[in-house]
């Protein structure tokens, strides 16, 4: 299963809007997409109440997982969203 590490950009890390925007991104991949804390369990990234109690803060790391066909370019695409401050508009 491929991972990714990437650092949250949005100066309100993932909650609210930059939270809903991942888990809608995340779904839309079709996969089983996984998201973490460095050495925590994993959670759903489909499921915004386990990506909002994940408490992952500006500049902090994540690790992402995805299972499936596809799952490389789908995590590319979920670290760049990522990796951009989802609050500015």
């Amino acid at each position: 299963m491929p991972t990714r590490t990437v650092t949250i950009a949005s100066s309100v890390g993932l909650h609210a809007r930059p939270a809903a925007l991942f888990v809608q991104a995340a779904s839309a991949t079709g996969l089983d997409v996984e998201i973490a804390r460095p050495g925590d369990d994993p959670v759903d990234a489909t499921s915004i109440l386990g990506v909002m109690a994940l408490g992952a803060k500006h500049g902090e790391e994540v690790v992402l997982s995805a299972d499936g066909d596809g799952a490389d370019e789908a995590l590319d695409s979920l670290v760049e969203l990522l990796s951009t401050d989802l609050d500015a508009e």
